[in-house]
């Protein structure tokens, strides 16, 4: 008989991750133009149902199907989920041996976090990639780069980066913020930088718009981490703890770093530092202690900051809601951190962390991964972009017109905040 409290957690839990996307709409909307924020928030949106569909068609087959017995891909078995209610009736009527709850939870909780990762992505190209264009690049960017990504981290047995490197990814500093921050830095320097990029300033135009969406996502994110546990016990407590420990010591540490460099504390930079404890934890939310949660917290957020402050300016590149310098600074950072904190009994492989073991193969193995994790999504993005931008007339760009104009009238024929006698 399945454990009916790990079930009742995991649907929850599914539930939790869900809500991310739409809490990220809200906050990638506040951060946006005030022209283009119908655009932004639909674009995130609109992944519900790309990533929706796809998961189901051939990502979740591709990603988990099979045997686990492949280095980069899951199999053709579950295409469109076709034996997911045979399945079922059959682990009902003979409970598995080790199994808590009923395999097809697996489905919908990795679908959400599919999405969340595609819906990262979007905000790097806000205000002049054309819609279609991003719909068609997240279609194929699902069953290309993320599916055998998640089977490489996540696929089990002969997996390459899981089991023959043995670097740990506890719900996704590889698979979902790395991969969707890289995958948003090769759009927007395919793109080019916006209309008046580096002589104008772009300040988010509803700030608590940005607030309400940091919320959602922080109350998605304990679903995101703890979930990740796949059972109702103590290291799904460990993971929600140390998940609430590094997003405050990151909100903190961005907001001294703000006080120190410009003067003031802002809420958008309390925010931002929020995320980037969220996301440096990820990789660490079960393999670590919560002192070592904090330590992590107080060092990503000032890497981020740096990224988005200092490297973006510096380097040219135009990523307009910083995907890149948020997440995949983020991810990098956690993902090393993971092999200084990780307490050995925690440790999936046995590997501990070189602070408790002196012994730097598991922080080498960290490195490994985040390597194989670049080189799989920069190739993937660069190939499926291309071929979009092809398959376009040779732009994924919107027109000069329509930019200055603001995409949430030209791309989609709305405005978020309509005046009176149709003047805006």
């Amino acid at each position: 008989m399945y454990d009916t409290g790990s079930t009742a957690f995991m649907l929850v839990c599914t539930m939790l991750v869900l809500l991310m996307t739409p809490g990220l709409a809200f906050f990638y909307g506040g951060l946006s133009r005030r022209k283009n924020v119908v655009n932004t928030m639909i674009m995130v949106m609109a992944v519900i149902g790309v990533v929706g569909v796809a998961w189901v068609v051939c990502g979740w087959s591709f990603a988990y199907g099979g045997d686990g017995s492949l280095p980069f891909f899951g199999g053709f078995d579950q295409l469109g989920c076709l034996s997911t209610v045979s399945d079922m009736r059959a682990q009902a009527a003979d409970v598995p041996d080790g199994a808590v709850y009923p395999a097809i939870i697996d489905i919908g909780f990795q679908m959400a976090f599919c999405m969340i990762t595609c819906a990262i992505i979007t905000g790097a190209v806000a205000g002049r990639m054309k819609f279609g264009a991003v719909m068609l690049f997240i279609a194929a960017w699902v069953p290309v780069v993320y599916a055998p990504l998640a089977h490489m981290v996540w696929g089990g047995e002969g997996s390459l980066v899981g089991d023959m490197i043995g670097a740990l990814d506890f719900a996704g500093g590889d698979v979902v913020h790395i991969s969707s921050g890289v995958t948003g830095l090769v759009l927007c320097c395919l793109l080019g930088g916006r209309r008046g990029f580096g002589l104008v300033s772009y300040r988010p135009h509803n700030v608590p718009f940005v607030a309400l969406g940091a919320t959602l996502l922080w109350f998605g994110w304990f679903g995101f981490n703890a979930g990740s546990q796949f059972a109702a016990d103590g290291v799904a407590a460990l993971a929600l703890l140390n998940t609430v420990a590094s997003s405050a010591s990151g909100m903190l540490a961005w907001m001294l770093v703000e006080r120190l460099r410009m003067g003031k504390p802002t809420l958008v930079g309390a925010c931002t530092g929020l995320v980037a404890g969220l996301v440096g934890i990820t990789p660490a939310a079960g393999f670590v202690e919560p002192w070592a949660a904090i330590v992590i917290g107080i060092v990503t957020s000032p890497c981020c900051f740096l990224a988005i402050s200092v490297v973006k300016r510096k380097v040219g590149y135009d990523d307009a809601l910083d995907a890149f310098g948020c997440h995949s600074v983020g991810g990098v950072v956690g993902g090393l951190l993971t092999g200084v904190f990780c307490v050995p009994e925690l440790s999936w492989t046995g590997s501990g962390g070189l602070i408790y073991t002196g012994d730097p193969s598991l922080f080498v193995s960290q490195l490994l991964g985040i390597l194989v994790t670049l080189a799989l999504v920069i190739a993937g993005g660069l190939v499926i972009g291309f071929a979009v931008k092809a398959l376009f007339h040779g732009s994924l760009r919107v027109n000069e017109e329509d930019e200055a104009r603001g995409l949430d009238v030209a791309s989609h024929g709305e405005s978020a905040y309509p005046a009176y006698l149709g003047l805006d």
